[in-house]
């Protein structure tokens, strides 16, 4: 299997299992996604705007490290206009547009991946913290999805301990 078709499985799966967490966020009352839970991001809710907002982030820096792919800067281009409440509390209708938006994150993503070429995968991106200065795109492209993995089993993890089924094990499996 050649690296971008992995790549292409895990941002399906990445689109899969944030379908799978807001779906399940979404049959709870805004006041149980808005209640602090003791995780750094506070609420479930501001869990699911940081994977958001990682998205939007890693999107938008590995953007900058393909310009002359016309095709990567359409398909991430939706995203950089997105405009979320991340900060403090959101009411239902808030929550609708962070869903709404997190729908065009995770389908820019599916996009972005499916048009980069192998040297577009090699290609250096600003890595955040400036040590080292540059990772290449398929680098980002992992973080991103280990990023947000992470992130959902924290939400995972607080809907365990609210009795709230759930099951994301085989999301992405059908994707090989």
């Amino acid at each position: 299997m050649k690296a971008k078709d992995l790549l292409a499985i895990y941002a399906r799966y990445n689109k899969d299992a944030d379908g799978a967490m807001y779906g399940l966020l979404d049959g709870l009352s805004n006041e149980e996604r808005e209640k602090g839970r003791g995780s750094y991001y506070g609420s479930l809710s501001g869990l699911a705007r940081h994977v958001l907002g990682g998205t939007m982030f890693f999107l938008g820096a590995m953007a900058e490290g393909v310009p002359d792919n016309a095709a990567a800067q359409a398909a991430a281009g939706p995203v950089a206009g997105l405009k979320v409440a991340f900060e403090g509390p959101v009411t239902d209708a808030q929550w609708g547009d962070i869903r709404a938006a997190f729908a065009v994150a995770d389908d820019a993503l599916v996009s972005f991946v499916s048009s980069l070429s192998d040297a577009d995968l090699a290609a250096p991106v600003k890595w955040f913290s400036g040590s080292p200065p540059t990772v290449p795109v398929h680098f980002m492209l992992s973080q991103l999805v280990m990023h947000n993995t992470h992130h959902r089993g924290q939400v995972s993890q607080i809907l365990d301990e609210l009795g709230v089924e759930h099951n994301w094990s085989g999301i992405g499996a059908d994707r090989l």
